[in-house]
């Protein structure tokens, strides 16, 4: 059995995800922890649940994604996986976050494992397929697990919505290709973990998300 615990960070409401087994094996997902608290908060949980982190991994690297990424990989020394064409993303953030509010932003290292369509992590007994699904942004991938049914998708899709694409990298015919031959194409019961807002499943959004309308 697969747990994601859901934390919502920073300004951008962001959601970072810690996902775990039942040997207390886990990975950080997208942290956008910045403030002090927020930091303490993800770290309070890991340690009350006993739990080992084995990676970080991004699905993007925009600013409210990665805002967490240093305290992570200093506090546990893991990995960290990000799909080479976010690398440029990824460092252009230190460039633009005090115009965010972000003054303090602590610069992200660098990838030490670059992530593949089509790739299959395994963490213990966490098991991700990586899927490539660009648009929102260039070097966007999404987390499957099949065995659990569930996608953990970053910004490609939202409950009702889908990723903007007004952001440098960003393409809507590119984005639309993502949902509709990466993400519709996952089983409809598959419950989507979305980098901001509520989950939804793909079958409610393949029935009436507005990408449909363009």
């Amino acid at each position: 059995m697969i747990s994601v615990q859901k934390f919502s960070f920073n300004g951008f409401q962001e959601n970072t995800y810690v996902v775990f087994d039942q040997q207390k094996n886990c990975v950080v997902i997208d942290p956008g922890c910045y403030e002090r608290h927020e930091e303490q908060e993800l770290l309070s949980f890991i340690k009350e649940n006993g739990l080992t982190p084995l990676a970080l991994l991004n699905t993007h690297a925009h600013i409210d994604h990665v805002l967490g990424n240093q305290f992570v990989l200093e506090t546990f020394s893991i990995p960290f996986y990000l799909h080479e064409n976010d690398l440029n993303t990824l460092h252009s953030v230190e460039n633009y976050a005090h115009l965010y509010g972000f003054g303090a932003y602590k610069k992200s290292p660098h990838p030490t494992h670059f992530l593949n369509d089509g790739d299959e992590l395994v963490f213990g007994s966490i098991k991700f397929k990586v899927k490539f699904t660009p648009g929102h942004a260039p070097g966007h991938v999404v987390f499957y697990n099949e065995e659990n049914n569930f996608v953990i998708n970053g910004d490609v899709l939202f409950n009702g919505s889908f990723g903007r694409v007004d952001l440098p990298g960003g393409d809507l015919e590119t984005l639309k290709n993502s949902i509709f031959n990466v993400m519709f194409k996952l089983p409809d019961e598959t419950l989507v973990y979305c980098g901001h807002g509520s989950e939804t499943t793909i079958g409610k959004e393949k029935r009436s998300n507005y990408i449909l309308q363009f």
